[in-house]
């Protein structure tokens, strides 16, 4: 098969192989391919070497490279003249070049796809374009300065920039190096600016090594052994502390929604002031902001001033057991089809990138994320990856050519990532992390859930006023301490602080100073101290002497030397208050606004509903309609049979494009001889049950080709089933340009 096609190499692998080559390059299939022919102009077009070239690693890009330096773009090379380039065994690079259709032929006429060259490297293994005059060039006698410069330029690439290219002497008159080795023809002009080292000249200075620098096995990875249970632990704080966050953030944007930039986004002093409010860095706030949007807790309100507000699914995520609400943000986290660390960075006009920008945008991004856990997830559990850097420089070999030139970015930003979302922790792959990514969420939710300690039902106070959570507290206790306690710290144990300002927030929400002091009676492991008993009475003595309500709202006092003080404070005036009674004053603003304005000034009103009892009037936060960012749902992998489906067609199509005689019809223009035998077959197709290889041109002006099985054939309409979707579809009969019965 030596100087075989491609359309004859592919025509001649068995259905097996075929199917192998469908499977390793999808792409391939979409539309499917009507025959061989069509097959072949795929696999050799530019993209799609390009896209089979992903995932080669770097032994098999450098045979390939070597194949193009050897020209089997151009002509078939042997096998022989290939392996006298590697001092290595590359017959598995060749054969898995071969079951990608990047290499075809027998050992004696092995060719590549003539886009190689523009879709892998436009100068192959580091070489120059080759001058055949050149073969076997003797380079004795060169000077030291003219050597140096031919082994940089040998080193690659092979092109240099200097403006001594403009100036044409001979060699007798040339001063410099360049000028010299130009006289001498072993460097070639490209253009006024630019000289090219040819590609025989690189190959002499590279002497014994003529592809350069091969790096031919996969560099190590060092790993460090953990305690997989100390891993899931340190995981398992990760995703409590994630969160936390989160739920700061939701209430953060309920009762201030930051505006949506008119480019998109978020900006930077709404970031800043999310950090500031979280007690985190801005890097970790852009991924908290990602996270609630792509999890569909946060979206665009849309208006005519739209804003980011949380949905109503914040609220469903919000009294969700710990280990659900973490598993909803690490699936988001795994799907997000953007990528959170170029945060902060510029964009090609030098434009701050801001979180939830379009410019974050990479439809990518889901594929190389899970690649680079699943490099990590390989290792035995507990096993760590302290440095980044090698494990960049593994997958860099693994897959020079994913990610481009942020490949190694995005290895660090996935573990960066991965930790603060608790799906790596140490440097290993946590349990709950290997769960999600080879069972989903749920599992992994349950698999957090049993790694994170129970629930613990009390709490330590303090002499200081702090309350200590020895652990993660029960969902209802939690929610007390929150009440009546600011968190200063957290972490394995969070720190509360009980202030006049938490008690009174309490207070308000309608607890009693009774309720406080059986709350911390029943819950603390240690004496209650004195000082917060006193804490909570003198606030209580103090909280509620004021009541309001809604006149636009009144306040009423059994004192009326308070009603006097609080008429006369020049807050009164502000809040447009006037006496009614000798208890009772009134005014035109809301309630709440006349509680907050008289809290600023001092005093300690509280709110109370028509029977006298305390209401919270503490706002629930901006809710809209659950929407999120649309994720694209990836493809789905064809099954077997759609594999084998496909195969059998294009056999079909090869079968019609052989077939000669009268069964193929060609259509020639408006001739009504062409129309009117292409009817007649197409009618016999329908009558017979045959299918029909049809070429159509389309409404876009496309040409295309189906193989079609005619159903209805007639009032200038083909209607039939394409055998390629199991779709019954239209066809014009103007728009056929050819049919051809399929030989079974």
């Amino acid at each position: 098969m030596s100087g075989t096609t491609l359309a004859d190499w592919l025509r001649a692998l068995d259905d097996a192989a075929l199917v192998a080559l469908l499977r390793a390059r999808p792409d391939l299939a979409t539309p499917p391919p009507a025959d061989t022919t069509v097959l072949a102009t795929r696999v050799g077009s530019r993209a799609s070497v390009a896209r089979a070239c992903e995932d080669l690693d770097t032994l098999a890009l450098t045979v390939l490279e070597a194949l193009l330096v050897l020209d089997a773009d151009l002509r078939p090379v042997p096998l022989t003249a290939l392996r006298e380039l590697f001092d290595v065994d590359i017959r598995p690079p060749v054969a898995l070049l071969r079951a990608r259709a990047l290499l075809w032929g027998d050992d004696d006429g092995l060719s590549t796809p003539p886009a190689t060259r523009d879709a892998v490297a436009a100068f192959p293994c580091g070489l120059g374009r080759s001058v055949p005059a050149l073969a076997g060039v003797d380079l004795t006698g060169l000077g030291e300065d003219e050597r140096r410069v031919l082994e940089a330029l040998a080193a690659g690439p092979p092109v240099g920039q200097t403006k001594e290219a403009a100036h044409v002497v001979s060699l007798d008159s040339a001063t410099t190096p360049i000028q010299k080795l130009l006289a001498r023809g072993l460097l070639v002009r490209r253009d006024t600016l630019t000289v090219e080292l040819p590609r025989e000249v690189g190959l002499a200075v590279r002497g014994d090594r003529p592809l350069g620098e091969v790096v031919t096995a996969e560099p190590p990875l060092p790993t460090s052994a953990l305690d997989p249970v100390s891993v899931d632990s340190t995981g398992g704080g990760a995703a409590l502390e994630l969160g936390r966050h989160v739920e700061g953030l939701l209430r953060l944007w309920s009762d201030e929604p930051p505006p949506v930039l008119r480019s998109g986004g978020v900006g930077v002093r709404e970031l800043r002031k999310a950090a500031k409010e979280l007690e985190v860095d801005e890097r970790r706030a852009a991924l908290l902001v990602e996270l609630v949007v792509a999890a569909g807790l946060v979206a665009d309100s849309e208006g005519l001033e739209p804003e980011w507000v949380p949905t109503t699914q914040a609220d469903t995520w919000l009294v969700a057991p710990p280990e659900h609400r973490w598993a909803a943000l690490a699936q988001a986290w795994l799907e997000l089809p953007r990528l959170p660390g170029l945060v902060g960075g510029r964009d090609d006009r030098d434009r701050l990138l801001n979180p939830l920008a379009p410019e974050l945008n990479r439809p990518g991004a889901p594929r190389d994320r899970r690649r680079v856990l699943e490099a990590l997830a390989a290792l035995p559990p507990g096993t760590a990856v302290p440095d980044v850097e090698r494990l960049a420089a593994v997958l860099a070999w693994r897959a020079p050519r994913r990610g481009g030139r942020l490949r190694d970015e995005l290895v660090r930003w996935t573990v960066a990532e991965g930790t603060a979302v608790g799906v790596l922790a140490l440097g290993a792959v946590t349990g709950a992390g290997r769960t999600l990514l080879t069972e989903g969420p749920g599992p992994a939710a349950k698999r957090l859930g049993d790694a994170l300690p129970a629930p613990v039902d009390h709490v330590l106070v303090q002499a200081d006023l702090t309350v200590v959570a020895p652990g993660r507290l029960e969902p209802d206790l939690a929610e007390e301490i929150a009440l009546v306690a600011d968190v200063e710290s957290a972490g394995g144990a969070t720190v509360y602080r009980v202030g006049e300002h938490s008690v009174r927030r309490a207070f308000d929400a309608g607890r009693t100073a009774a309720d406080l002091h059986e709350l911390f009676r029943a819950r603390s492991r240690t004496p209650v101290p004195q000082s917060l008993t006193y804490l909570i009475d003198d606030t209580a003595r103090k909280h509620g002497r004021l009541r309001g309500g809604a006149a636009g709202s009144f306040l009423r006092c059994d004192d009326p030397v308070l009603i006097a003080e609080v008429l006369a404070h020049p807050a009164g005036q502000r809040l447009e208050l006037r006496r009614i009674a000798p208890t009772v004053l009134v005014s035109p603003l809301p309630l709440a606004e006349v509680l907050d304005g008289l809290r600023g000034a001092g005093f300690a009103p509280s709110a109370e509903g028509p029977d006298g009892q305390v209401l919270d009037l503490r706002a629930a936060g901006r809710r809209i309609a659950g929407r999120g960012r649309r994720r694209p749902a990836p493809p789905p992998a064809p099954s077997e049979e759609q594999l084998g489906e496909l195969v059998r067609l294009v056999r079909a199509g090869d079968r019609a494009a052989r077939t000669t005689g009268g069964a193929r019809v060609s259509v020639p223009g408006n001739l009504g001889a062409g129309p009117s035998a292409t009817l007649a077959l197409l009618q016999r197709a329908a009558k017979e049950g045959r299918n029909v290889l049809v070429d159509f041109v389309d409404g876009h002006g496309t040409a295309a080709r189906r193989v079609i099985t005619p159903q209805l054939v007639g009032g200038g309409v083909l209607e039939g089933v394409d055998v390629s979707y199991g779709e019954v579809r239209r066809f014009p009969l103007h728009r056929i340009t050819s049919a051809a019965l399929v030989e079974e």
